[in-house]
């Protein structure tokens, strides 16, 4: 399940980097960040649900889901509504990026170093949105190429590689 919800993480993213490149209309973005936040919210409480009530592991999953989940859809809404100015997600993207450092910690713990990189990639991408939204600072371009970057290398590639049973 997880694979299908990293298969779109990186659709998602890749979109997202164009888009703050000013290669896609704003309004366009907001279909599929609601699409992929629904998609990997309902992940998520599939995950939750369906183990065994209590498994420690299946509640972690499901709570590292939702921090993508959140984002999407509050982009998604704000894409398509103009609910404000993005800073109030910028200080959600410190939240989570201060929370992908544990979330790597754990994963090393389990043994799996690829995705304990990754969990530092990804926040390290989510510091960015912070800077950009939150403390409104101007990175140029580069927000949109990192987006679009980590969007095909963290969650593209390996999602289709889990999904082809090649991971």
């Amino acid at each position: 399940m997880v694979a299908v919800g990293l298969l779109y993480v990186g659709a998602v993213l890749f979109v997202n980097g164009l888009w703050l490149l000013g290669k896609a209309e704003t309004r366009e973005t907001a279909l599929l960040n609601l699409f992929t936040g629904t998609l990997t919210f309902l992940i998520s409480v599939y995950i939750a649900f369906t183990r065994p009530f209590g498994d420690a592991a299946s509640f972690l999953t499901a709570g590292q889901v939702l921090l993508f989940s959140f984002t999407y859809l509050w982009v998604g809404l704000n894409n398509l509504f103009n609910l404000g100015d993005g800073r109030a997600l910028g200080w959600y993207c410190l939240f989570v990026a201060i929370t992908t450092v544990p979330m790597s910690l754990i994963t090393f713990q389990s043994g799996d170093g690829r995705f304990g990189v990754i969990w530092l990639i990804w926040g390290a991408l989510w510091f960015v949105f912070f800077l950009t939204l939150a403390l409104r600072r101007n990175l140029g371009s580069f927000t949109g190429y990192a987006t679009a970057i980590v969007g095909i290398a963290t969650c593209w590639i390996p999602g289709f590689l889990l999904l082809a049973g090649r991971w």
